[in-house]
């Protein structure tokens, strides 16, 4: 006890014997007799001045000494000046998340009552650094909490800090990334029958407000959801195997022979192990026919070359790669304008919103410069004449994209894919699947109560997509995008599928993490409190009274932007391109040779090479399902 908290006088009240006599009480400590605390003068606990006067604010026993500011006004001053602070020094005043008024609009302004919601809304997250409201950055909750301001949900009072209304998110999404719904909590001023329109029509057409729906006064969207459906798409090119001539396809063939298990692996390619062979003899033999010896042979040493990456102790490819790479990259985007098919069934031109996210997602081309965000076209630069050697490179990437959008899945390997998916479901240990976690985190314990391929591909254009969609309580940063990963890199390498239910165990291994262009948050469930709801008098959370307009607007606005990219960027081609050809030994362990043929960490900080970083996701750059 400190020193100022102790009694100043001796203690007053009856003699020993009287006291001794009295029962055991609360309050009794001090033996005054009088179950008070602190003295017999009939002062209450804390409170050294006579009835009437102001009682101070005191942390322990005994008597608090001079004047005790009130800590949530302390609060909200320190939150005041902090961001102040930032607004000032960091955004030069130009914030995203703080709309400011003068003393004159805020008077004026009618105050009207704040009702606790649950917010339901979609988003197209293309264009935006994520969900989760910043001052610097243009984010989802940023033009939301914007068209709140602007439609009257909340007052001018309150539109400097989205904390004031309490605002809290499902699940948190990273750049780009999108949702077909998710769900924010908050206090908004709800009396006007027309609220959700009004909204809507401060917000882009890549952000919906589905509903708005009253909610106890305690209520978090974050707390109450107990599990979360997300959907993933690809490609179905991307369960071909790896080319033969790469890195990767080399080693899973020495290494099944030399394990006696050539036969086996085979058998798990079944209708696929013969597809690269037909396309270097129908597609690349003819290119390579026409050109002359010595431009055949040269053509022939550099892809010899960019399917062998090697990278450098010091964690930097060498020079000489590094520019093939580069090399690489530049001709599968040259390859990829000369593979252009006129649409078929669904109709997917670019459209303007489509090429504001290509331009986020990506460099800005030769022919624009970025200005502040926007990209701003400039004049074109005139083409390069290509050498013979670049020239027959070019063709040759392109027909082996081609070749692969061509690619046609077969029920046999999307059984196969979700067989492998299947032992996903139930509690694991998912410590592989994320960063900074080891074997024995039970954090890394989450559960999956479904996981599931649809067996009907879907048809965009001249490229086949495969949909996934899994339902778990909860996920870590990367784990679905790994999870992904991990299911197709056995499935593509003709690997044992054992291989997923190895992972869980204490090794170490290195999965990449699939690109961040195909997750899409389906939605947040809120099973348990939607039965509670009822004896609350409330409605339930539910998205399904909205599902025609969330189809549609999936339909324009998420599937759209995310074939789009595809098409202009070969996310997926450019993904595996990178896996297969790195000579590492990191993702060795889809080779018969299993876990213990691949490099196994020592430990989450250890350096890797950077040119896998982006594939691995150690610097936490992709999507952030922390929380979700």
């Amino acid at each position: 006890m400190a020193a100022d908290e102790m009694p100043t006088t001796a203690p007053s009240g009856p003699a020993p014997e009287a006291a001794a006599s009295e029962p055991q009480k609360h309050g009794n400590r001090n033996g005054n007799g009088q179950g008070k605390r602190g003295g017999g003068k009939g002062r209450d606990r804390g409170n050294d001045k006579p009835w009437g006067e102001k009682k101070r604010k005191h942390t322990g026993f005994g008597s608090a000494k001079g004047d005790v500011p009130d800590k949530r006004e302390q609060i909200q001053r320190n939150r005041d000046a902090k961001r102040r602070k930032v607004i000032a020094e960091e955004v030069q005043g130009k914030s995203f998340m703080s709309i400011s008024f003068t003393p004159e609009e805020i008077a004026a302004e009618e105050r009207r009552p704040k009702r606790k919601v649950a917010v339901l809304i979609g988003y197209a997250g293309t264009g935006y650094h994520g969900i989760q409201i910043n001052h610097k950055e243009k984010t989802i909750e940023g033009d939301i909490f914007a068209a709140f301001v602007a439609a009257g949900a909340i007052s001018k009072v309150n539109a400097d800090d989205p904390k004031k209304s309490s605002l809290v998110r499902c699940a948190r999404t990273d750049k780009g990334v999108h949702a077909a719904g998710n769900v924010l909590s908050l206090k908004l001023i709800v009396e006007d029958e027309d609220i959700v329109d009004k909204i809507n029509s401060h917000l882009p057409d890549q952000i919906r407000i589905w509903g708005i729906q009253r909610t106890a006064n305690s209520f978090s969207c974050y707390q109450a959801c107990d599990s979360r459906w997300y959907e993933y798409l690809m490609p179905s090119y991307s369960l071909l195997p790896p080319q033969p001539h790469t890195f990767l396809g080399k080693k899973i063939h020495e290494s099944a022979k030399e394990k006696g298990a050539y036969d086996e692996y085979l058998g798990r390619l079944d209708d696929v192990q013969d597809f690269w062979a037909e396309v270097e003899k129908n597609d690349i033999e003819p290119i390579l026919a026409k050109l002359d010896p010595e431009v055949k042979a040269e053509v022939l040493r550099k892809l010899h070359d960019s399917a062998n990456m090697e990278l450098e102790e010091d964690s930097e490819p060498s020079k000489t790669e590094t520019k093939q790479d580069a090399d690489t990259n530049k001709m599968e985007v040259d390859a990829e304008e000369t593979v252009k098919v006129e649409p078929s069934g669904i109709d997917v031109e670019m459209s303007e919103p489509a090429k504001e996210s290509a331009s986020e997602q990506a460099p800005a081309p030769d022919s624009a410069e970025t200005v502040e965000g926007e990209v701003v076209a400039k004049a074109p630069k005139a083409e390069k004449e290509l050498s013979p050697v670049e020239a027959a490179l070019r063709d040759i990437k392109a027909a082996y994209v081609a070749a692969k959008r061509r690619y046609r899945v077969t029920p046999a390997r999307t059984q196969r894919l979700q067989e492998a998916l299947n032992l996903y479901l139930g509690t694991r240990n998912y410590h592989n699947y994320t960063i900074m976690k080891s074997f024995k985190d039970a954090s890394a314990k989450r559960h999956i109560k479904s996981f599931e391929v649809n067996p009907t591909p879907i048809q965009i254009r001249d490229t086949e997509w495969l949909s996934l969609k899994v339902h778990g309580q909860s996920f870590m940063m990367h784990q679905i995008r790994k999870m992904v990963a991990m299911a197709v890199m056995v499935v593509r390498c003709g690997a044992p599928v054992s291989l997923i239910t190895e992972s869980y165990g204490p090794r170490r291994i290195s999965i990449p993490k699939a690109p961040g262009l195909g997750l899409m948050l389906e939605r947040p469930m809120f099973t348990e409190y939607n039965k509670k709801a009822v004896t609350l008098e409330k409605d339930p959370i539910d998205f399904a009274k909205y599902e025609d307009k969330i189809q549609q607007f999936k339909d324009e606005h998420i599937y759209r932007r995310m074939f789009e990219v595809e098409e202009k960027e070969n996310s997926f081609h450019l993904f595996f391109n990178q896996v297969d050809n790195f000579r590492t030994d990191y993702f060795l362990w889809v080779t018969a040779g299993g876990l213990e043929a691949s490099h196994e960490r020592a430990d989450r900080v250890e350096k890797v090479p950077k040119a896998l970083q982006a594939e691995l996701g150690d610097e936490a750059d992709g999507v952030v399902e922390i929380g979700t």
